[in-house]
């Protein structure tokens, strides 16, 4: 039995995948659920398992663009699976080695001064200047090339020097087709302003490295990291400024009673965007514990539409990757996206002294129809405050009790 293989809908409004990756070769021998081909659709990267057991035969190209339900392999149930590989080999016919004689070396032909030819002294000051012969004309007898012409003589800007000048050209998948395509309209589409704050990392930092441990053992091996505080210094300051968790739908606005934190990540495909909802009911290791499921399956190339779809607001998190300021882009439709940033310890005047604290720069990118300044900068200033004082303002002054130990 013949069975046809039809691209699954990946979302309601996806109407066409590219096929990534064939993990499969045409005429090899599947297994039902075997995982046998990576798509893209312009949210996600999804892998399709083979719908049965048999003989695959492929009927699109890596690189195509197929329509969701479009048929894209054959499965023959009837085939028959292989052998062992061990078998294979016994079964396959020796190859006769045959002897090969090693090429004769070339003769030596002794070489005369000719035309271009440097002396000693002008190719040792060549050779220092990475310069050919070739490249030079000698004034010397015969054109040979004198120590003053070598002297003289600079590298010509248009000509390679031996170096690599190679070049690869590959198409984008759809999925950063899309995030490019996104990103353009952001800025195109919107009036979009960035402010910035720093914020003194002292405070969480003396609550990681009294809780961490405890936490980590108590919670299954979860990690107490900088995203949990900042997650819920967010979602405080959304509450207290509601317009940067609202969104621009046309002449209206559209404002959100919950905050859906889209969280940045990186993953094997690229950036992406997964959601963690209703963040401000989460406690700590709700939230530790969402990120870390999310970040698995972005890695593992397990994230999903859903998974990604109908954030109120962004963290991205620069200072993974060492970036010490910059503006993030707006991620459409939402209003509003934090930039995180590295920690550096830096001198600061705390009462009139100077000390030396872990700092990090913020940054608020905020769509200005929507966001005026009053509210954009109270925003990030609660995120700061939140952020410098979480026992109080994020703990509820006990430490234990919010991080459940």
């Amino acid at each position: 039995m013949i069975l046809e293989m039809k691209v699954p809908s990946p979302g309601e409004s996806i109407k066409e995948v590219e096929i990534a990756t064939w993990l499969v070769k045409d005429g090899d021998y599947v297994e039902k659920d075997q995982a046998i081909a990576e798509v893209d659709s312009d949210k996600a990267t999804l892998e399709l398992p083979a719908e049965a057991s048999g003989i695959i035969t492929l009927k699109a190209e890596e690189g195509d663009a197929v329509a969701v339900g479009a048929v894209v392999c054959l499965i023959d149930t009837e085939g028959a699976k292989p052998t062992s590989v061990e078998s294979q080999k016994s079964e396959s016919p020796k190859v006769e080695e045959k002897k090969v004689e090693a090429p004769k070396a070339a003769p030596v032909v002794a070489v005369s001064y000719a035309t271009s030819a440097p002396s000693p002294a002008a190719r040792k000051i060549l050779d220092e200047k990475n310069i050919q012969p070739t490249d030079i004309i000698g004034t010397g007898k015969d054109g040979r090339i004198t120590k003053e012409d070598a002297v003289n003589a600079t590298p010509s800007m248009g000509t390679p020097t031996g170096g690599s000048r190679a070049s690869e050209r590959t198409k984008l998948s759809m999925l950063r087709r899309k995030v490019a395509e996104r990103l353009v309209a952001a800025k195109n589409e919107t009036a979009m302003l960035t402010t910035f704050n720093e914020v003194n990392m002292t405070p969480i930092n003396t609550l990681r490295n009294e809780y961490k441990d405890a936490f980590k053992a108590k919670h299954g091996g979860l990690g107490l990291g900088y995203m949990s505080f900042f997650t819920k210094a967010v979602t405080r300051a959304l509450k207290m400024y509601p317009d940067v968790n609202s969104m621009m739908d046309g002449d209206h606005k559209i404002a959100f009673d919950f905050a859906d934190i889209s969280i940045a990540v990186s993953g094997p495909k690229g950036l992406m965007v997964p959601v963690v909802r209703n963040a401000e009911n989460l406690t700590f290791r709700g939230v530790e514990a969402d990120i870390k499921r999310l970040a698995i399956k972005a890695r593992d190339g397990q994230i999903t539409v859903d998974d990604m779809t109908g954030g109120t607001f962004t963290i991205t998190n620069g200072g993974v990757f060492g970036s010490m300021l910059s503006t993030p882009i707006i991620n459409p439709p939402q209003s509003g996206i934090l930039g995180m940033h590295n920690i550096i310890e830096r001198p600061i005047a705390v009462n009139g002294k100077v000390e030396i604290h872990p700092m990090m720069y913020v940054a608020l990118s905020y769509d200005h129809r929507i966001i005026d300044g009053r509210e954009s900068v109270g925003f990030l200033v609660a995120v700061k405050e939140a952020l410098e004082n979480p026992l109080e303002l994020l703990m509820d002054g006990n430490a234990k009790r919010a991080l459940e130990l």
